[in-house]
């Protein structure tokens, strides 16, 4: 191989890391980013410490009820991570340890034998109710 050969090659490796890098830094800091679970709420879904990515676009594609969604807590600068059990324009209750919606009764087959709280709430326009697996906790 002549050196002009050798120098292209060069050129063209370093030219592939520079987009794959600048692809990278790209995809991180816009669309999706690193999140790490931090506690047992979502437990045994989720183990604390566990690290996985969330897509900043999902809102933009649809929520669906069940998603394990990220939630950015923006008075605390915190993200958290939990099950969106409730949809906007909904209501939600507990009662005797089942979810019902708008009346209607949901299998959580997600949860193994779990005490949750009876309640009801009634969502408005852009409001989602989410809940962590591990209730008892």
């Amino acid at each position: 191989m002549n050196m002009m050969k050798k120098g292209s090659l060069l050129r063209e490796i370093i030219e592939c890391l520079l987009i794959s890098a600048v692809i990278i830094f790209i995809l991180l800091e816009f669309l999706i980013f690193p999140c790490k679970v931090d506690g047992d709420s979502m437990y045994p879904t989720l183990c604390n410490g566990q690290k996985g990515y969330s897509f900043v676009c999902t809102r933009l594609i649809g929520i669906n009820r069940f998603d394990i969604a990220v939630i950015n807590i923006k008075d605390a600068n915190k993200k958290i991570v939990k099950r969106v059990i409730g949809m906007p324009n909904e209501t939600v209750e507990y009662k005797d340890n089942k979810l019902y919606i708008n009346g209607e009764y949901y299998e959580e087959s997600f949860l193994s034998d779990t005490y949750t709280n009876d309640f009801k709430v009634v969502l408005g326009d852009d409001e989602y109710y989410c809940l962590g697996d591990n209730r008892e906790a």
